[in-house]
């Protein structure tokens, strides 16, 4: 992959170095001297990069793709088994330690401090001061949609003596208080910040960029988790800030990529990267930052790890039509699950790989993955344990030995969240055409059938109601292992309704014993996928939840503060639905 999207700055005799490093790639900028750094604009900032280094989230997201927290895939945890305990979630942080929440807030807290107090001018101080908000922000979003209010701390704290002790002891802000310092974080970032940066800055947090995390967080802040009396003001926020975001990136030149899938592996000008974190293909030490996804989602065989981030049969189910339908519901396209590949949304097959499918990898366009069953035994040199993979974002071109330094730029927030997250907020304050408006352009750009209504398999007319319910259904399908899943089921307090007493399932399918041609695993990269599911192959379902039906509690829509964080600081109370007396809702 191009590294044009990894800042590089040439540091000269200045700090001793000889030739340009790869800023983004170091890992200890944090330890070049201060007094040195905010003297010199450049300097100061590689100290802001470490920041973005600190911060940039690796793939998937704060929690990556995780597959035990939706029904994308599956994977066993106390989450889904309601054995959730106080200290289970520990991204709160209690350590002096610059890895976790607070840690890396004290360090954007000392760069903005420093900035300020240096000589540079105050344009670039302003610019430099507003990318390091962007981060503050970031970092308090992550912990209000676990927690509900946390202590906000927005200057250095002293770490010295038993009065700069006491004074460290905060008491938790309100939620409210929270989502208002996080607003004025990005405010400040949407202010200062350029639409667009050079080819040689691609990455950077943009002022498009700023918006659309606003009308991420605003969003949350609407949502039944935080708003369950429908507070009809934070809808409007949410659209107010969503419509921003969508009017300065579609100004910029941000818009939908011409392709679902090929999305992934433009880097520099990529009109849906909004907020992105850079990664490059170098396996040398100083500046190797390979993203891991790739090598651990692929089939095994086809690279050096392998074979996580299984679709669920549920998911696989979840895909709409050819015509935009849902399953049971297309006149058109009716559904049978022996042929389930066929006739349907044309992101099914940009996101699920399935027995039979044609999915060039290593070079091979004409590749396909097989994971039958003969005699009970997988033909596969490792199995499936559902009976899928995921193909979403797998560099094709990549060849086995390369597969580990895989360089796919992870996309946190796309054009496409823009337009849904516009899409919710409107169906919030009533507003159902411009709603259907983005639903619209997210399955034009899919490839759905348009219909002679033109409403790409939409129904007509919807209420507020089945517009919320068409909406999540559309972020599900176009964000599969994207890890959106899981928050937007959360903040919709859904997960009961949707996961509760129910178990995943996979399939495992069997070539017949009978009328399959003898020649089959010879010749069956040229047989018809219909004719060999009709003919050759019997599918059966199998349980993937084997030790409980999942048993999420209403609690976990607000984690517990760790006790570890309760017992370093006397002033901090412990969320109502874990036995204390704060009220996230506040």
């Amino acid at each position: 992959m191009k590294l044009s999207h990894i800042f590089t700055l040439c540091i000269l005799a200045l700090l001793g170095l000889a030739s340009c490093e790869k800023v983004l790639d170091k890992t200890d900028l944090g330890s070049v001297n201060g007094n040195l750094i905010f003297k010199d604009s450049i300097l100061a900032r590689m100290n802001l990069d470490y920041i973005y280094d600190q911060n940039l989230p690796n793939w998937g997201g704060t929690w990556g793709t995780r597959p035990d927290l939706s029904d994308e895939s599956f994977g066993e945890s106390k989450f889904f088994e309601g054995t959730l305990v106080v200290n289970d979630v520990t991204d709160f942080g209690t350590a002096l330690n610059a890895t976790n929440n607070y840690g890396k807030i004290r360090v954007i807290n000392m760069f903005i401090n420093d900035v300020n107090s240096g000589p540079i001018a105050q344009a670039t101080k302003n610019r430099l001061n507003a990318q390091a908000l962007f981060f503050r922000a970031w970092r308090y979003f992550d912990l209000v949609r676990l927690y509900g209010g946390v202590p906000l701390v927005t200057k250095p704290l002293q770490a010295v003596g038993v009065e700069a002790r006491d004074l460290a002891f905060l008491p938790r802000n309100t939620t409210t208080e929270s989502y208002k310092q996080i607003v004025s974080d990005l405010d400040s970032a949407i202010l200062f910040l350029p639409g667009k940066w050079g080819s040689s800055d691609w990455g950077r947090i943009t002022k498009g960029a700023a918006a659309a995390l606003k009308g991420r967080v605003l969003l949350f802040a609407a949502s039944p988790q935080f708003n369950p009396s429908g507070d009809a003001a934070k809808w409007q926020a949410a659209y107010t800030a969503n419509k921003q975001a969508y009017d300065l990136l579609v100004a910029s030149g941000y818009g939908l990529h011409a392709s679902f899938d090929q999305l992934w592996f433009q880097e520099v000008n990529n009109p849906e990267a909004v907020f992105l974190t850079g990664f490059n293909t170098s396996t040398g030490d100083q500046v190797r930052k390979n993203n891991g996804y790739d090598n651990s989602t692929r089939p095994s065989y086809t690279g050096t790890g392998g074979g996580s981030n299984q679709p669920s049969w549920e998911m696989v189910k979840a895909f709409p039509m050819k015509d935009g339908k849902k399953i049971g519901e297309s006149t058109k396209y009716p559904y049978t699950d022996q042929l389930f590949y066929k006739n349907r949304d044309p992101r099914f097959d940009k996101t699920i790989a399935y027995n039979g499918a044609n999915w060039p990898l290593n070079g091979n366009t004409s590749f396909k993955v097989w994971t039958y069953f003969v005699n009970n035994k997988t033909v596969e040199a490792r199995a499936s344990n559902t009976g899928f993979y995921t193909r979403k974002a797998i560099n094709p071109t990549v060849g086995v030995s390369d597969v580990q330094f895989s360089g796919t730029d992870w996309i946190e927030i796309r054009f496409a969240e823009v337009l849904l997250n516009l899409a919710e907020s409107a169906c919030g304050i009533n507003n159902l055409d411009e709603a259907y408006t983005q639903l619209k352009a997210i399955r034009k750009r899919a490839g759905i059938e348009a219909g002679s209504d033109g409403m790409y398999g939409l129904k007509a007319n919807m209420s507020r109601d089945e517009m919320f319910e068409a909406i999540l259904f559309e972020r599900q399908i176009e964000f599969a292992f994207e890890g959106k899943r899981f928050w937007d089921l959360r903040r919709w307090k859904l997960i009961e309704k949707t996961l509760n007493g129910k178990r995943r399932t996979g399939v495992t399918i069997n070539l017949n014993t009978t009328g399959v041609p003898a020649d089959f695993a010879t010749t069956r990269d040229n047989v018809d996928l219909d004719l060999a599911y009709s003919k050759y192959f019997t599918i059966v379902t199998k349980q993937l939840d084997t030790k409980y039906a999942i048993k999420w509690k209403p609690e976990y829509y607000f984690f517990a503060i760790p006790q570890s964080a309760l017992d370093n600081n006397p002033k901090l109370i412990q969320n109502n639905t874990w036995g204390g007396g704060f009220d996230p809702l506040q």
